[in-house]
C-alpha cells in the first residue's frame, strides 16, 4: 500500500473517512485539503450502478462546465476551405486537412482535443491507430464531428469535457482547480451530475448513482451524499 507524505496525513485529518459530506462542504474541504505547490485539478469519482460490459448500459457524454476547467485546451481542427476559415475564426489553435495528418504520422501531438468535419474523416481515419490510442480520435456523440466547427470549437474553449464509462464501472472527471471558488466548483460539479443522470441507459436498473468523491490531484478524497441527488 502507497505510503503518504507528512503534508497528505495533516490534510486527511481535516476529513472524516467515514462521513458523506454535501456537494458544497465536500468541495470546500477539498480545497483546504490541497497540499500541492501547484494548482490541483478538482476531481470527480462516481461509481455507477450498471454493467460496463453490456453495450446497453454504456454511459458517455458531454457538458459544458458553466466556469470552466481552469485549463486552456488546445484544439486541432481537420477542415478544408470555408469551414477551415470558420475554425481559425473560432479559436482553434491548429486547423488543417493532408498537412496536419501527415504532421500527426510524424509523431506531432501538440494538441489536446480534435475536431473533424464530416468530409474529413475519410482521410483522418488513417489516423485511427494513432488518435484512438490517446484518447484524441474525432467523435459525433462527442459533438466531434460536426460541420458547425464555431460551436464546437467555442464549447471545448468555454469548459467542454467529455465522461465516459471505465471497465470498472467509474466516471473520473475534472470539474475545475483548487483556486476556484467553492460555489463555483459547485456550479461544474451539479452540471456534471445532472449530465450523468441524462445519460442514464434505459437498461440500467436498481440504484443508478452508487457513490461519489471529490478530491483533488494530491489530496485525500471526500465522499459526497449521493440522497442530494436522488
Amino acid at each position: 500500500m502507497a505510503k503518504h507524505g507528512k503534508k497528505y496525513q495533516e490534510a486527511a485529518k481535516l476529513v472524516n473517512p467515514d462521513s458523506f459530506y454535501e456537494p458544497l462542504e465536500a468541495l470546500e474541504a477539498v480545497k483546504k485539503t490541497a497540499v500541492a505547490k501547484f494548482d490541483e485539478t478538482v476531481e470527480v469519482a462516481v461509481r455507477l450502478g450498471v454493467d460496463p460490459r453490456k453495450q446497453d448500459q454504456a454511459v458517455r457524454g458531454v457538458v459544458v462546465l458553466p466556469n470552466g476547467t481552469g485549463k486552456s485546451k488546445r484544439v486541432l481542427v481537420f477542415a478544408k476551405g470555408e469551414k477551415a476559415k470558420e475554425a481559425e475564426a473560432a479559436g482553434a489553435d491548429y486547423v488543417g486537412d493532408a498537412d496536419m495528418i501527415n504532421k500527426i504520422q510524424q509523431g506531432w501531438f501538440e494538441f489536446d482535443v480534435c475536431v473533424a468535419t464530416p468530409d474529413m474523416m475519410s482521410e483522418v481515419g488513417k489516423l485511427g491507430r494513432l488518435l484512438g490510442g490517446k484518447g484524441l480520435m474525432p467523435n459525433p456523440k462527442a459533438g466531434t464531428v460536426t460541420f458547425d466547427v464555431t460551436k464546437a470549437v467555442q464549447e471545448i474553449k468555454a469548459g467542454k469535457i467529455e465522461f465516459r464509462l471505465d471497465k470498472a464501472g467509474q466516471i473520473h472527471a475534472p470539474i475545475g482547480k483548487v483556486s476556484f471558488d467553492a460555489d463555483k466548483l459547485n456550479e461544474n460539479f451539479r452540471s456534471l451530475v445532472e449530465a450523468l443522470l441524462r445519460a442514464k441507459p434505459a437498461a440500467a436498473k436498481g440504484v443508478y448513482l452508487k457513490s461519489i468523491a471529490v478530491s483533488s490531484t494530491m489530496g485525500p478524497s471526500v465522499r459526497v451524499n449521493v440522497q442530494t441527488f436522488r
